[in-house]
């Protein structure tokens, strides 16, 4: 049985709560996007209700605490089906059991999560220093980034502590949503066109004067500090890998 949510955690408590109201624990948690065709499979749509995704997670805090809780939050944010369907099982063994030591490394499946979460954990790491801001000429700064994984909410209270006093706006390229702070509250935000943005720097704003001067005084230091006889250019691609370099400035 597939069931098809939203994509949103929300949803996906929503099959865990469905699955346990209906019997159908042998569950694969999918979107309608990334279901794989199978005409031998049945599918049932699955609604997000806020209420019922509050039973299951206040459920999970209860049992696990909410340090734990937050390991399945971030091996849902993979957005990975199999990942899914991995957190969807132990889940399931969470309520039935009413027990789960996390830390049990013995067990692939809950290596298996760790490991995943280890990898959304870097890449949350990443984002948090190769997000580049632009500044228009109505002084809103956007970033447009295209992370592996779904980590932007994992690094909105990061940068809203750090640019209290602007505007700005972190937009996922990928998955077509971001967060918009207004300098007193971060909402999410859709785009409502279905083409997709493909090269960053293609984007029409209307820059603010002063952010090429910025942008080019940016690019000079980088080039001044570089030492060329130093250069070490396999090191520097695994610190800074090549899918990020269409988003940073000074490799533009």
């Amino acid at each position: 049985m597939n069931y098809i949510f939203d994509g949103s955690f929300q949803g996906y408590l929503c099959c865990i709560f469905e699955a346990f109201e209906r019997k159908e624990f042998d569950t694969i948690p999918t979107t309608q996007e990334l279901m794989e065709i199978n005409m031998f499979s049945n599918k049932r749509q699955i609604i997000s209700n806020a209420k019922k995704a509050a039973r299951v997670l206040s459920g999970m805090r209860r049992i696990i605490g909410h340090k734990n809780s937050l390991i399945f939050y971030h091996n849902f944010l993979s957005d990975s089906p199999a990942e899914w369907t991995n957190g969807f099982r132990l889940i399931v063994e969470l309520f039935k059991s009413g027990k789960m030591d996390l830390q049990n490394y013995g067990r692939p499946d809950i290596l298996r999560m760790h490991q995943i979460v280890k990898k959304v954990s870097r890449e949350r790491h990443r984002m948090k220093a190769f997000i580049r801001f632009v500044k228009s000429d109505n002084n809103l700064y956007t970033a447009i980034v295209e992370p592996d994984f779904n980590v932007i909410p994992l690094v909105i209270d990061f940068f809203r502590n750090r640019y209290t006093d602007q505007q700005w706006l972190i937009y996922d390229i990928r998955r077509n949503y971001g967060f918009y702070y207004d300098c007193i509250s971060t909402q999410e935000v859709y785009n409502s066109s279905e083409n997709d943005i493909r090269n960053p720097h293609s984007l029409e704003l209307d820059i603010d004067p002063k952010e090429k001067e910025f942008q080019h005084l940016w690019k000079t230091y980088f080039k001044s500090t570089n030492i060329e006889s130093r250069k070490n250019l396999k090191l520097h691609v695994r610190h800074v890998p090549k899918r990020y370099w269409k988003y940073l400035t000074e490799k533009n």
